[in-house]
């Protein structure tokens, strides 16, 4: 997902506006620094889909187009999925021991959106709330 790339691309431009801004205040120059970053970062994607959807429109009816285009959607697949055993292992294996709490969290997290049908705001609050439960615990009560 780009979200975790938005934020970074607004957070630098940010610090980029603010640190050399001389013609306005920090602030104000980190505010438009974060606004252009964030804007340049969306505006390929907007020209990419509105110039390429009716070329893709048009490829949707060539068969000899199938084959590629579902090597590509398996290679997306396998990158989410590359992507998610590299966090796991960077989550779950802190400092050579297995970090039982994130374990157990992303098995709650599991559950709740699998077997409970949880919506994505209500889990995401839920497991920020046990997180933050468990740096606490863990930190004032087991140190």
């Amino acid at each position: 997902t780009p979200g975790p790339l938005i934020i970074i691309v607004a957070y630098v431009g940010f610090l980029g506006g603010a640190h050399q801004g001389g013609w306005a205040q920090p602030l104000a120059a980190g505010a438009v620094g974060a606004c252009v970053a964030t804007f340049f970062t969306f505006l390929p994607s907007f020209i990419f889909i509105f110039a390429g959807a009716p070329w893709i429109e048009h490829t949707r009816r060539n068969i000899a187009l199938h084959a590629p285009l579902r090597a590509i959607s398996a290679a997306v697949v396998g990158v989410i999925v590359s992507l998610a055993l590299y966090f796991a292992t960077h989550v779950f294996w802190v400092q050579s021991h297995v970090e039982w709490g994130a374990v157990g969290i992303a098995v709650l997290a599991a559950l709740m959106q699998f077997r409970w049908r949880w919506g994505v705001v209500r889990l995401v609050l839920a497991c920020a709330a046990l997180g933050a439960c468990y740096i606490a615990l863990s930190t004032y009560c087991f140190t």
